[in-house]
């Protein structure tokens, strides 16, 4: 994170607060924060906690990063495979082109993605394949924001944006020629009733691609380290609970999907997908992310809520979002891949 990123994180909060569409007002933004811990195993929270609250905790989670994390990040709120010499954003666009190739996308078709986010993919696989794309999202702020990313890119006759929750969609039936959901899913309470729903809006005998963050055989719950990154994971990232590979590909079955492809992206991907983020990869390109870098935010952080420049909070959002890297990082070692 750079000088003007730790400035950026400490300034520039936008949000929703759930159905009523609200800003995060800065003098609330502390609150925000500590209502949004307390969910997690790490501050008293527990997992049927969050899912009960799916709703509230995933809302607060994209309230608190959604502009941090555009700046910082881009557009495109995930990862991918990265071959050697690749920049990250070369890496996530050609990631984009794979899902629309897998689905067979074009001209004429029109698309679902699940849980869009402010609508990376949707415009960069809208203007790949020439089909006409709806983003579901159930964060007012992102919604608003999609929409005038769409303006500028001049996409609006081809992509537009409903609010809802992809448990209970706001769609008839055998509504879509095709559907993805990139790292959205595993925000679901419930991987089988978000794939239901999904498999009931598809058209009968059309394809739907996932990408998810998942725990692989690796896992063992009754290791307490590898409990303590699946919560650093869970915290940093917004959800309710992992789940494993094998569930995952599981409750696709369950909802009617046959598998016809399934493979953990993250075994021959030549550069780590977690390479960016890596705080004990040092580069010029990357000083950000770095130890070095990590306490230079820090610092600039709390010097800037110390002089009141910056809303009390931020000090403890940027340690969130330190827990994401370390339980992403040190996972990817253990127990982490991407489905």
């Amino acid at each position: 994170m750079s000088q003007s990123g730790a400035f950026h994180l400490s300034t520039g909060f936008h949000g929703s607060t759930g159905l009523q569409g609200k800003q995060i007002d800065k003098d609330q933004l502390e609150s925000t924060v500590e209502q949004y811990a307390k969910y997690h195993d790490l501050h008293g929270g527990d997992e049927e906690f969050r899912k009960s609250n799916y709703s509230d905790l995933v809302n607060k989670y994209y309230d608190l990063v959604t502009s941090f994390t555009e700046y910082h990040w881009g557009q495109s709120f995930h990862f991918a495979q990265r071959w050697r010499g690749e920049t990250i954003r070369e890496s996530i666009k050609r990631f984009e082109h794979f899902i629309a190739l897998q689905l067979g996308l074009k001209k004429g078709m029109k698309v679902l993605d699940v849980g869009c986010g402010i609508g990376g993919p949707l415009r960069e696989i809208a203007r790949f394949s020439s089909t006409e794309i709806t983003g579901l999202n159930n964060n007012a702020y992102q919604i608003s924001r999609g929409k005038e990313l769409i303006s500028l890119a001049g996409l609006s006759d081809q992509c537009n944006f409903i609010k809802g929750d992809f448990m209970k969609m706001p769609l008839p039936d055998n509504t879509f020629d095709a559907a993805y959901a990139i790292e959205a899913t595993m925000h679901a309470p419930d991987a089988l009733g978000a794939y239901r729903e999904i498999y009931r809006v598809l058209k009968p005998g059309q394809y739907f691609a996932l990408d998810e963050l998942c725990l692989t055989d690796k896992f063992d719950p009754n290791n307490s380290k590898h409990r303590d990154i699946k919560a650093e994971i869970e915290l940093g990232t917004g959800l309710p609970a992992i789940r494993s590979t094998r569930e995952c590909i599981q409750a696709m079955k369950d909802a009617g999907f046959e598998v016809i492809f399934a493979k953990d992206l993250a075994e021959d991907s030549d550069c780590p997908w977690y390479h960016e983020i890596n705080p004990g990869h040092f580069s010029l390109k990357s000083i950000s992310n770095s130890r070095v870098g990590h306490l230079l935010t820090r610092a600039i952080v709390g010097t800037l809520e110390f002089l009141h420049i910056a809303p009390k909070g931020c000090n403890r959002l940027f340690s969130i979002l330190q827990t994401a890297s370390h339980g992403l990082v040190t996972g990817s070692q253990y127990v982490f891949s991407l489905l």
